[in-house]
């Protein structure tokens, strides 16, 4: 198992990261998550790694921590749960918000990543909820407000923001900003206003 890739970070999008270590260039497939806490390129950089292996493709899955790594080991034990989606998971939202949605049950939220319809999602629930309590990480614990208002509305202001040409990245660290200045904000079209003069 390769636990972990350390070296100079060449190139970065979205979905993947290009790391140098002595002259041999990985090609690390990322959520936004991990992305988003990526360094410049030219920079060092190091990502704990999961290295997938199958008939046709040999893949390299890197994240920021430890944690978030764990966080998708696990999801990949949920029957019907690929890398490929286990990876959408982490883009769609931020692994604190996944976890805490998983725990708390709340299908309707998790039914949003792309892919996972209500059945999936109900699995992922079911599979994950008691496993995920003891995983650890940043900004855990977030989302106690049972009535999830704000949850949801950030989740409709990160649609539209990216219906209005926002990439997902630029989108999330736009609302993270919004969030942390404005912690009493509750509507997704306060959000989007505040988040699009962020940008």
């Amino acid at each position: 198992m390769i636990a972990y890739v350390s070296g100079t970070l060449i190139d970065k999008k979205p979905t993947e990261a290009l790391i140098d270590v002595h002259g041999v260039g990985y090609a690390i497939l990322i959520p936004t998550s991990t992305y988003e806490q990526l360094p410049e390129e030219g920079k060092p950089a190091r990502l704990f790694t999961h290295f997938h292996v199958r008939e046709d493709a040999h893949q390299l899955y890197g994240f920021a921590t430890v944690a978030e790594r764990s966080l998708f080991d696990e999801m990949l034990a949920v029957s019907g749960i690929g890398p490929r989606l286990a990876l959408a998971a982490l883009s769609a939202m931020r692994p604190a918000e996944l976890r805490d949605y998983l725990i708390e049950g709340n299908v309707g939220m998790i039914t949003r990543i792309p892919g996972v319809g209500r059945k999936t999602a109900e699995r992922m629930v079911v599979e994950l909820k008691d496993r995920l309590v003891k995983l650890d990480l940043p900004g855990a614990g977030v989302l106690s407000d049972p009535s999830d208002t704000r949850a949801e509305a950030r989740s409709d202001a990160l649609a539209a923001l990216e219906a209005l040409g926002l990439n997902r990245a630029t989108a999330e660290r736009s609302l993270r900003l919004v969030l942390r200045n404005n912690p009493g904000i509750q509507s997704a079209q306060e959000l989007i206003r505040l988040a699009l003069r962020e940008k």
